[in-house]
């Protein structure tokens, strides 16, 4: 695999996120307590639709207009969060087209601004994200203090509410047990280890999210660099205990990475849980060469990512278009997985 394939094998995404709230209306805590509630809010989701469909595609969900099953569906592609669907009576998502841009409207904030893109380039992420920030603050102004920063509801976001995030595959790492010896270190640094999910989730198959814990007091560009450096040396000991890995388990690894290649290509049930374990270990073995080399392997890790993703049980209900119950699911992802498997020439 060439070095960049080797260090997107590591660094799956970037996201940037930005909390704001607008300067003359009630925080979503108290605007959910408020009588004249739904009229605020549905100002300002038309004011910011108008604003943001003015200079691409923009699709509008309203929380209290889409179903359960669609919610959750945008909740497992990362478009939306649990607060978000909490508070449906107030809330909504405006997303573009390719899914890269997501604008959440009175999630805990009046506005939580992300942008998503595949690797690990924070500052061209931030940019992006900028210009849709300066866009929706010349429609309605922004609550801002001199001191302070942007005002937000939680004070750990107050400043520049700016959350820098990369999500890193790292098998290796956490296998060995070196992901809880590092922790200690990360949160001295202001940095924080979540799952797949953001804050209270937990990790999924080898998957963690890295970002910065502290907002208040440092500038963006100190943010993006503080995190972008310590990515790349997470990166760098990810790599090296691959290495390791490969070198010392030797076949006892390979056996347990062809294992799961063989249940996956031939199970006839298959539980979410056993299919995210299962996944890493493929994933695992594409990166370290043990599928074939050059070529496909950089597009075989994006589509089991997306794979990952679509065998979430919202996913598969929106392919198969049926509400099936557990064993049901479990039969669907068999084969759909076996069929992905196939597709990418793993067997």
């Amino acid at each position: 695999m060439s070095p960049k394939l080797e260090y997107e094998s590591v660094a799956v995404s970037s996201r940037i996120r930005l909390a704001r709230n607008f300067k003359d209306y009630p925080f979503p805590a108290l605007l959910m307590k408020d009588p004249h509630a739904e009229e605020q809010a549905s100002e300002m989701i038309r004011l910011l639709s108008a604003e943001l469909t003015s200079m691409e595609e923009f699709r509008l969900y309203e929380m209290k207009k889409i179903s359960d099953a669609e919610a959750e569906l945008l909740k497992e592609r990362y478009l939306i969060s649990r607060d978000l669907i909490a508070h449906k009576g107030i809330s909504a998502a405006l997303v573009s087209e390719d899914e890269s841009i997501s604008v959440m409207i009175n999630e805990e904030d009046h506005v939580r601004e992300q942008y998503f893109m595949k690797g690990l380039d924070l500052s061209r992420a931030y940019e992006r994200i900028s210009g849709i920030d300066d866009i929706i603050s010349d429609s309605i102004p922004f609550a801002y203090d001199e001191e302070l920063g942007y005002l937000t509801a939680c004070p750990t976001n107050l400043g520049t509410g700016l959350r820098a995030s990369v999500m890193l595959f790292l098998p290796a790492l956490s296998r060995r047990g070196r992901i809880k010896r590092i922790m200690p270190t990360l949160t001295r640094l202001g940095l924080t280890v979540r799952g797949v999910f953001g804050e209270g989730s937990g990790a999924e198959g080898d998957l963690f999210q890295i970002s910065n814990e502290v907002t208040l007091g440092l500038s963006e560009v100190n943010i993006l660099e503080e995190v972008e450096q310590t990515v790349t040396k997470l990166v760098d000991m990810e790599l090296a205990e691959r290495t390791r890995m490969k070198v010392e388990e030797g076949r006892s690894l390979e056996d347990r990475i062809f294992r799961s290649l063989g249940v996956l290509s031939c199970c006839r049930l298959l539980e979410e849980r056993e299919f995210v374990s299962r996944i890493s270990d493929i994933k695992l073995g594409i990166a370290l060469g043990l599928f074939g080399d050059g070529g496909g392997a950089d597009g075989r890790m994006d589509a089991l990512d997306e794979l990952q993703i679509a065998m979430r049980p919202g996913g598969l209900k929106y392919r198969s278009g049926e509400a099936a119950n557990a064993e049901r699911q479990s039969e669907l992802r068999a084969e759909y997985v076996a069929q992905a498997l196939r597709a990418m020439k793993l067997f």
